[in-house]
């Protein structure tokens, strides 16, 4: 993929990386343990398992509804992970956010109420709750902002949201990679910086 930042990283990016990827000072198995590492890990075990991008809307079960596991979007990967690390639902959260507070939600869709199935599934509507939940950070083009169980959303194509989890491994430049679906089922590689960013935000780790 096209990179967008300069291959030579920074001192600051490279002292970043080795404060914000190694894994904060503590040895491998610490590092699992923490509530980023259980993120990371919950993401990575996708890969391999997700094979296919499929953005068809899908009636699922509630709480806790799926597609097959071995397809799915963007937002998938990000849904499975904190359900699988945490037992968190962002389909429930999302939905009884949403019926609190919908004038609150993007209305790019032309629905005029909740709709479980697809709603967390949209990635304005997932940078809508963390901002209401006050996860948003800066966006920034410095990978030593980045850490890992960090969420990104950017747009692709110029109209196209994205989203995904920062890793705790990094590329040979210092920047960090990121587990995604982008269309090629879950992957985890350097792409951060591939699209403009549109959010940063930092939830439950």
């Amino acid at each position: 993929m096209h990179q967008c930042l300069s291959p030579q990283p920074s001192r600051r990016a490279v002292l970043g990386a080795g404060l914000c990827f190694g894994a904060f000072g503590l040895a491998g198995g610490a590092w699992a343990e923490t509530t980023a590492g259980r993120l990371v890990a919950a993401a990575r075990r996708q890969v391999g398992i997700t094979l296919a991008y499929d953005p068809a809307y899908t009636v699922l079960p509630f709480p806790n509804g799926d597609v097959p596991r071995a397809k799915g979007v963007c937002t998938d990967v990000v849904i499975r992970a904190y359900r699988d690390a945490f037992g968190i639902d962002l389909q429930a959260l999302v939905n009884a956010d949403m019926k609190g507070d919908f004038g609150a939600y993007p209305k790019n869709w032309g629905l005029r109420r909740p709709d479980r199935n697809i709603d967390h599934r949209r990635v304005p509507n997932l940078a809508t709750y963390w901002t209401r939940q006050r996860a948003r950070l800066p966006v920034s083009a410095d990978p030593a902002d980045w850490r890992p169980g960090d969420i990104f959303t950017a747009m692709t194509g110029g109209r196209f949201p994205h989203t995904g989890i920062v890793s705790d491994r990094t590329s040979a430049a210092g920047r960090p990679l990121v587990i995604h679906n982008i269309g090629r089922g879950a992957r985890e590689e350097d792409a951060l910086f591939d699209h403009p960013l549109t959010g940063h935000f930092r939830w439950k780790v």
